[in-house]
């Protein structure tokens, strides 16, 4: 089980992108959103590239000051892209979004990092871009569910309560689904990254238990943080209006 993780050549790469390839046909062919599929194809492979030498640099420099800007960067970004599908969404919403990823994504990561890790120091980039970006992606699309689902109940004409109790639910949905398959369906990234490395599955089931716990309780948490502050600010809208 010492075998180190070979390097995929660019063929390789290449070779992976066969079934994209097929699905950009079916979409093209089905007159589905092939010119969106191909812009967010090639969005991700920028991304990652630049992504790959950015954190190239920042491990070697290995300074608290770079990371707390990377996570800041993705915070950011996670809040943006989580109301991509509501409709008019104003400052409010983003203020919204931006604190429950923060109170659910940040904490978590701090929790897993700091207590079941002990990451030392605590800024490592290894450790933390990496969780980072798990946990608050969780986070993002949780609220991103969360809101456009309360968004259609309220203008469907449910109350407070059971539009957020809806939502809530379906904000859910994905990472219940990750929970019932893992290990029955699939293996999930990090243990199937640590398995090919070389590390013992046993190691590596433990891990992936962390993980699962850390994008259950980043989703949850944000997601109900975001439907906690949109139904306060819904009913206080409400009360005014009637006031008025």
């Amino acid at each position: 089980m010492d075998n180190p993780l070979q390097t995929i050549s660019l063929t390789g790469v290449a070779i992976g992108f066969i079934p994209v390839i097929i699905v950009l046909l079916i979409m093209y062919r089905w007159s589905q959103q092939a010119g969106m599929a191909i812009y967010a194809v090639a969005r991700m492979l920028l991304q990652l590239i630049i992504v790959g030498y950015l954190l190239t640099y920042i491990f070697d420099i290995n300074h608290g000051g770079f990371v707390l800007v990377v996570l800041t960067i993705m915070l950011s970004a996670a809040c943006w892209i989580s109301l991509r599908s509501v409709r008019h969404a104003g400052r409010q919403q983003y203020l919204h979004a931006l604190a429950a990823i923060v109170i659910g994504g940040v904490s978590t990561l701090f929790l897993v990092t700091g207590l079941v890790l002990e990451v030392t120091p605590w800024f490592s980039p290894r450790h933390v871009i990496p969780l980072g970006g798990m946990i608050f992606a969780a986070a993002m699309n949780a609220v991103s569910l969360a809101a456009e689902r309360y968004e259609a109940a309220r203008q469907s004409g449910k109350s407070v309560p059971d539009a957020r109790q809806e939502a809530f639910h379906v904000a859910l949905i994905p990472i219940f689904n990750s929970l019932f398959a893992v290990g029955l369906v699939t293996l999930p990234g990090m243990m199937t990254g640590q398995i090919l490395s070389g590390t013992s599955p046993l190691v590596a089931a433990r891990y992936q238990i962390v993980v699962m716990c850390m994008l259950l309780g980043a989703a949850g948490i944000s997601a109900a943080v975001y439907l906690l502050m949109t139904g306060v600010r819904t009913s206080a809208s409400t009360l005014k209006k009637y006031e008025n």
